[in-house]
C-alpha cells in the first residue's frame, strides 16, 4: 500500500536536508532530489516490520527511589 506523506526541503550549508511532517523522519543529501530519495528510503525502513535478530531477552534494572 503506498501513502503520501508531506515534506519540506532546505539548505544547510552545503547539504539539502528533507524532513517528513507527519513522521519524526529526516534525511539529507547532496541536492533536494537526493535528499527526497534518501527521505523516501528513511521512510520505507521506518515503517518496515522489525525483525529480530534474537529474541528479547528481559533484563532488570534498579533505581533508587525516593533517595534524599
Amino acid at each position: 500500500m503506498k501513502r503520501p506523506f508531506a515534506a519540506t526541503v532546505w539548505r544547510e550549508g552545503n547539504w539539502y536536508v528533507s524532513q517528513c511532517l507527519e513522521v519524526d523522519v529526516a534525511s539529507q543529501g547532496e541536492t533536494e532530489q537526493e535528499a527526497l530519495a534518501n527521505l523516501k528510503e528513511a521512510l520505507e525502513l521506518h515503517f518496515e516490520p522489525p525483525q529480530a535478530t534474537r529474541p528479547p531477552m528481559p533484563c532488570t534494572v534498579e533505581v533508587e527511589v525516593g533517595a534524599a
